[in-house]
């Protein structure tokens, strides 16, 4: 498989900036910005907008998001955030008195904290796994689905350390006790290849902003079709059935749009965040999820060799996610570092006790020349 060439020239990144943090928000490439100037220019001339584009502008959306995740597009529902998706998930998962909720340490809190309503609501339990200090999550997390696991609410790669979870092992396990899975996928889609048929989560998110390069405010949900008839967290006209004929809306319905359709967020469709979204998937499948993590390991793994030279550490590849690299100092972090780099426009982020290092088709051998000398 080959490495991509640097795309650089399709961001409006100069030449004298580094930045390495898409784990953070992604830059919006020109393609993107266009997409959405020019759907915001169609609410200058509301008369130009017809009723069938508040739906073929959103399946254009939901089509690309299930090729890039290649799933069906009646699986994909189109969200707002993370939060509202697994808030989706959670009203549509039993939990019992005593059951728990398998969750990674220190995971991003809106991976938390609906978990931890439902489980003061119904009586459960969260259970925090730790993973051991060299090793990935994946062990940890399997370790702790047992018999009164209800949920295993996990990524496939943690949003500070960058180590993974084997959603296939993870997967598996669930299923063997009849617990349910549910993903938060934004630091990974896009980025790292996943094969939804032999995870089987129940539910999986993404948020656009980061690794599918698309705009804030806009995610993709998957939603298994054994979930097709759960509940809902919002009424919305435009879910219905019918919705599509605008003189019939007063005709109120109980069905709705066929599968994860039903689970759309209110006012979806709204042309720039999803053109943009779409223009945002649409780069990532030019190339192909797998060809992007090949690149990106490349870079990551130039950055984690030269830097162990200089003695800080980083986990390799298989351990952490190949798009991911967290850099560890041994006597710990100095204090500003992160300023002190972005005096010199080299952008990354510190996240605990390491420092995040996230790079993308935009970066080039300077910006990785750039960190070493600073660093």
């Amino acid at each position: 498989m080959s490495s991509i060439a640097c795309q650089r020239d399709r961001f409006s990144i100069p030449s004298d900036v580094h930045y390495l943090n898409c784990a953070y928000m992604a830059p919006l490439s020109h393609e993107v910005v266009r997409a959405m100037e020019d759907a915001s220019h169609q609410k200058a001339t509301p008369w130009s907008i017809s009723p069938a584009d508040f739906f073929t502008h959103s399946e254009h959306f939901r089509t690309r998001a299930a090729q890039l995740a290649d799933v069906s597009a009646d699986n994909v529902a189109i969200v707002p955030s993370v939060s509202y998706a697994l808030a989706v998930a959670a009203k549509n998962l039993p939990l019992s008195n005593g059951q728990e909720i398998v969750t990674l340490a220190d995971q991003f809190p809106s991976n938390i904290y609906i978990w931890r309503e439902l489980a003061k609501q119904c009586g459960g339990t969260i259970v925090t796994v730790q993973r051991d200090q060299d090793a990935a999550w994946t062990d940890a997390v399997l370790g702790a689905i047992g018999p009164d696991t209800a949920i295993v609410a996990v990524p496939n790669c943690h949003w500070v350390d960058g180590r993974i979870v084997d959603l296939e092992a993870v997967g598996a396990k669930c299923r063997s006790v009849g617990a349910a899975l549910v993903l938060d996928l934004t630091q990974s889609l896009g980025a790292m290849p996943i094969d939804f048929a032999k995870v089987q989560p129940d539910f999986a998110v993404a948020a656009c902003y980061k690794w599918l390069m698309g705009p804030y405010g806009i995610g993709m949900l998957y939603v298994d079709p054994r979930h097709h008839e759960g509940a809902l967290l919002e009424h919305n006209w435009i879910n219905r059935g019918g919705s599509e004929d605008f003189n019939r809306l007063v005709d109120y319905r109980d069905d709705f749009q066929p599968g994860a359709r039903r689970f759309d967020m209110g006012e979806k469709s709204n042309p720039p965040q999803l053109l943009g979204a779409s223009a945002g998937l649409d780069f990532l499948l030019e190339f192909g999820v797998g060809r992007i993590a090949e690149t990106l390991s490349e870079l990551t793994n130039a950055i984690a060799d030269e830097s162990n030279k200089a003695g800080l550490t980083a986990a390799p590849i298989g351990v952490r996610a190949p798009h991911f690299l967290s850099l560890g100092f041994p006597q710990g972090i100095p204090d500003g570092l992160p300023e002190r780099l972005a005096a010199n426009q080299i952008f990354v982020s510190q996240r605990g006790d390491s420092l995040r290092v996230t790079p993308h088709l935009y970066n080039d051998e300077a910006d990785i020349a750039a960190l070493l000398a600073a660093l």
